[in-house]
């Protein structure tokens, strides 16, 4: 007779088998995730870019919703189209800024196509006459003028972002008022969705804390550098302050490149080794005090990001969606441990992706950066 409390053991082959079919079906997941992150790459980098713009305005439609005009306080609508319009007004405003810089940059960049060659081949004298002859010649055979050409049609790209990014923004607002009810009714528990809003509150709240502190840093340090430039008369003052503060936002290569940069345009354009090193010295300073100093004192422990974690995450989205994935890698990977930090299954990758080892507790979803932590969540005192 069979006994129904038998729990023998399935066979160790079909074991296996499940196992191999289950790592199979991960793989062809993860390769189908990647190609469609790939192919739809411009229409996800506008995406991500308007969630994050539109996370960084919540606040500012918060607070012009939070205005009275005599006995009449301003609508929801109203002060989403007013944000709405600022946000507008400032991409176009910056695309068109941006530009003018690019095209200012490859004007520049054909001028001193002839002489760049030979300066930067000068750097390597030191190797001997027949290396610096070699890297002249490797220098000469590069077409600078398929590049720039190149580079001034990914520029026009600019203007078609900022679109899309304008009408990602403008729906978000539109649907802005409706997140809630769609959660709960999502969801179907109430107390599950105040805690899932909890996370992404904590998600918004640390993407904008970064976004402010690496603005005011990058800033910083893009105005000293221009001021270094123009110091210095180096031409392409303004383009090379710009960019310093647009590569600050790339985590930990961003900062070599633009001190790079500052190297190279002072060495074409002065032809002065000593003094080309007397700037970069400069410039090094400006980056590390900003970047290690400046930059950690102001974040504080409000992220406690992995720094290998980082360079893996930059690694990744940057070759997923080119520069753009650079930029956005910080907010995506502070999103991703946020959430790994709240879900028990994940929590050991939250740990990995961390600086100590210590991701959010619980409590954490409780704790705003105007109040003491909380322990539990607040009454509602509508039901007392």
């Amino acid at each position: 007779m069979h006994d129904k409390h038998d729990h023998t053991p399935p066979p160790s082959g079909s074991v296996d088998l499940a196992r191999v079919q289950t790592v199979a079906l991960v793989i062809i997941a993860f390769a189908v995730v990647l190609f469609l992150l790939v192919q739809a790459r411009f229409m996800l980098v506008s995406l991500a870019t308007a969630i994050v713009l539109f996370s960084l305005t919540s606040a500012v439609i918060d607070f012009i919703a939070r205005q009275r005009l005599g006995p009449f306080r301003v609508p929801d609508f109203v002060a989403s189209i007013a944000a709405l319009v600022m946000i507008a007004a400032a991409l176009m405003a910056a695309s068109g800024f941006m530009l003018t810089q690019i095209n200012n940059v490859l004007i520049t960049t054909l001028s001193f196509a002839e002489q760049a060659p030979s300066a930067v081949a000068s750097l390597f004298g030191f190797m001997g006459e027949s290396t610096e002859a070699s890297i002249l010649s490797a220098l000469q055979s590069i077409n600078v003028g398929s590049y720039a050409r190149t580079a001034a049609t990914r520029a026009s790209d600019v203007t078609q972002a900022a679109v899309l990014v304008i009408l990602f923004v403008g729906f978000l607002f539109a649907e802005r008022i409706w997140f809630d009810i769609k959660l709960v009714n999502l969801i179907g528990d109430q107390k599950r969705a105040e805690r899932i809003s909890k996370i992404v509150s904590s998600i918004i709240w640390k993407v904008n804390y970064y976004l402010w502190v690496k603005t005011v840093v990058s800033a910083l340090t893009g105005l000293m550098t221009y001021a270094l430039a123009v110091s210095f008369d180096i031409e392409l003052a303004v383009a090379i302050g710009l960019i310093t503060f647009i590569l600050n936002f790339i985590p930990n290569v961003g900062s070599i490149i633009a001190t790079g940069m500052v190297a190279l345009i002072a060495h074409i354009q002065l032809h002065d080794p000593a003094l080309t090193v007397v700037i970069v010295s400069i410039a090094g300073g400006i980056q590390f005090i900003n970047g290690n100093i400046i930059d950690p004192m102001m974040m504080g422990r409000a992220l406690r990001l992995s720094s290998f974690g980082i360079i893996i995450s930059l690694a990744f989205w940057g070759a997923v969606w080119g520069i753009p994935g650079m930029f956005l890698s910080v907010p995506i990977m502070v999103m991703l441990l946020v959430v790994c930090s709240h879900v028990p299954a994940l929590r050991p990758l939250a740990i990995l992706l961390s600086r100590e080892g210590l991701p959010e507790d619980e409590t954490a979803l409780y704790q705003t950066p105007d109040r003491p932590q909380r322990t539990q969540p607040p009454i509602n005192r509508a039901a007392r």
